[in-house]
């Protein structure tokens, strides 16, 4: 290889580790912000009866747009995530699943999106075979009213568009938090005993 290639090779590497850097670097940027969150999550946390913080955002899924008032009469599980994200794309088939097997009961796994670039979130839904509805917040303007502290986090909203449960902070994953979850679809559809 020429001294040019490998100076080429070495530019690029630097540029790559240059970005991963910034990327880190505006991840913890974005945890100091909202460090302090009060929202939902917070009040729920406390035992206090919350209503699910209202947004209407646009589609990924298709055309047009979501108002999570569209959605009172259904129970719905409402996860916090991006594209960029790597837990993200471990709880990605199991919120699938979760979809696939509950929808016909009422209930809808709703994907909010957030700080993301649309192309890439579409490209995340083709790959893990997403289809369920998916709301696009590219600034980020839910995650303060729902207490959202990283991602991905999950809710729990009944019929009547409170939220119940607990959140699940991290991925979905059936071994860790199973009970958790179940928990929340149970008294999200007004199963539980």
């Amino acid at each position: 290889m020429t001294g040019g290639g490998q100076g080429s090779l070495q530019r690029v590497a630097q540029v790559i580790a240059l970005v991963g850097v910034a990327a880190l670097l505006g991840l913890l940027i974005w945890r100091v912000a909202f460090k302090d969150n009060t929202g939902a999550a917070d009040e729920l946390a406390a035992g206090k009866l919350v209503d699910a913080p209202a947004f209407t955002l646009d589609r990924l899924d298709r055309s047009g747009q979501l108002a999570l008032d569209d959605l009172k009469g259904k129970a719905v599980v409402v996860n916090f995530w991006a594209s960029w994200c790597i837990p993200c794309r471990d709880e990605a088939p199991v919120l699938q699943k979760t979809y696939e097997r509950y929808r016909d009961r009422g209930l809808v796994v709703l994907g909010v999106d957030v700080n993301d670039f649309k192309a890439d979130a579409r490209r995340f839904m083709k790959r893990y075979g997403i289809t369920y509805p998916v709301a696009y917040d590219g600034k980020g303007s839910t995650v303060g009213k729902w207490g959202v502290r990283g991602f991905p986090e999950t809710f729990f909203v009944d019929r009547t568009g409170t939220l119940v449960g607990e959140r699940i902070e991290g991925a979905v994953d059936i071994e860790r938090n199973r009970e958790t979850f179940e928990r929340g679809i149970a008294l999200a559809l007004a199963d539980a005993p």
